[in-house]
This record gives C-alpha cells, sequence and structure tokens, in this order.
C-alpha cells in the first residue's frame, strides 16, 4: 500500500477526481490512501500567510514554514520511513515524469507531494527539505494540483491490484521502452475501415510480430529519441533500417 500526502491551499479540487474510477477502486481495496492537508493550518501567524513579497523584487512565494511544520507534522503523526522518505515538489523546474521515475516514486510507500502555486517555493525548501523534483512537461501552470493527480495516477497504475489486469499495465506505452501498438474492436468493418487481417487471423506468432512492428513503426515517426534506450533484435533493426529505407 502507498500513502500520499498533498499540501495544497486548495483541498477542494481534489474532492471529485479521487473517488472516482480506477483510483477511487484502488482506495476502497486498501491498495492506496490519499490525504490533502491544507497548508494554511500549518502557519504560524495568526492570518495564517502562506506566501510573501520575494527578497529583492518579484511576485509572491511561499514561505518555508508552513511547508516545514506540514511535513513534520506528517511525519510525527503517520507512520513513515524517514530514511526512505519521498518529499516531492511539483515544478516546471524538475525532472520530467515518465515510466522510469514513476516505477522509482512507486517503490516509497510515503509520497509527500507539495503544490506550489504563485513564483513557487522559497529555495531553503528545495535545499533542506525536498528530495524529488518532478515536472508534467515543459510548460506552466497555476499550481501544483493538477500535476499531483498526474503523478498519483501514474503511480497508482504500478502497484498491483489497482488495474484489473497488470498485463494491461505491462503493455503499456513507455512500459518497454515503445509506443504502443494500434489496437481494434468489434466491428471489424466499420464505415469501409476494416481491422488488420492478421488481427481476425488468430495466428498469435504473426499477431506478436505486427504488434511488435507497429509499435516500433509508431515509435520510429512520432518519438524516435526513445529508440535509443531500447534493446532492438535484429529483426526490429532490419525493419526499422526499412523504414529508414522509405523515408530516403
Amino acid at each position: 500500500m502507498i500513502n500520499f500526502h498533498i499540501l495544497t491551499i486548495f483541498k477542494n479540487i481534489f474532492s471529485e477526481y479521487f473517488f472516482e474510477g480506477i483510483i477511487g477502486k484502488a482506495q476502497d481495496k486498501g491498495l492506496i490512501n490519499i490525504y490533502t492537508y491544507d497548508l494554511r493550518d500549518y502557519a504560524e501567524d495568526k492570518h495564517k500567510t502562506v506566501d510573501d513579497y520575494i527578497f529583492g523584487g518579484g511576485s509572491m512565494l511561499f514561505k518555508p514554514e508552513p511547508l516545514f511544520n506540514a511535513v513534520e507534522n506528517i511525519q510525527k503523526n503517520k507512520i513513515l520511513n524517514n530514511n526512505k522518505k519521498c518529499i516531492i515538489l511539483l515544478t516546471p523546474q524538475g525532472q520530467q515524469l515518465n515510466h522510469n521515475l514513476a516505477k522509482e516514486i512507486a517503490s516509497f510507500k510515503d509520497i509527500i507531494m507539495i503544490c506550489g502555486r504563485y513564483e513557487g517555493v522559497d529555495e531553503r525548501v528545495r535545499e533542506n527539505l525536498v528530495t524529488h523534483e518532478v515536472s508534467i512537461g515543459d510548460y506552466v501552470l497555476t499550481g501544483g494540483e493538477l500535476p499531483s493527480m498526474v503523478l498519483i495516477d501514474v503511480v497508482s497504475r504500478l502497484i498491483p491490484g489497482v488495474v484489473g489486469s497488470q498485463d494491461s499495465v505491462s503493455e503499456d506505452s513507455f512500459a518497454r521502452g515503445l509506443i504502443e501498438h494500434p489496437q481494434y474492436t468489434r466491428p471489424s468493418m466499420f464505415r469501409n475501415w476494416k481491422v488488420p487481417e492478421v488481427l481476425l487471423s488468430g495466428n498469435h506468432k504473426e499477431i506478436l510480430k505486427w504488434r511488435r512492428q507497429e509499435s516500433l513503426r509508431k515509435t520510429f515517426y512520432r518519438r524516435p529519441d526513445l529508440l535509443d534506450s531500447v534493446k532492438l533484435s535484429e529483426e526490429d533493426l532490419l525493419f526499422i533500417n526499412k523504414l529508414k529505407l522509405k523515408e530516403e
């Protein structure tokens, strides 16, 4: 089981999403727990101030005190393995989220996520509190709440029992380093568009070959950078060379 702890100033954002679909069922099964904390509850003044102006000029920034207080409170009241804690700052400056990073994060039992706002957080939080900085893409959002939802969704899928068939997780795009092959369902003919014959043949060996080649084809045209880090067979390399020849 994994416990997700979300530090935010907008708790209500999460009220619907986490109680529907696969994530909701995963909580019902006791496979994951999701806790949200209002960062203002950990402020040190009567006005519950969590942000202040940037020294040297600029907009607003999260103060260090509420964040340190919140994390220390979680560590005090939850049974955390402090030698293997994961405290994530969701930020465009972080390591871009991918399958391998998700697997690394899924190895922790307790995952604390800081949802930044305004111009981010005081640098002392980055240097002395956070263990991971994670980005979901090269763009800027209004806060870290949406990225935290994405991260929880991605990591939860890797927990056995969350997704109905664990085989489907291992076949996902990027799980094996390639973009997933095309998939079809009934009807086999729709508006003159027919499902590839090989998928209707019942020949499992040929179906597996077709799927592999279609994964390679999609990856070659859409994300060729991924091919550099995938272990390719001689047959794979021959197929890719054919694709290259067509492009010349």
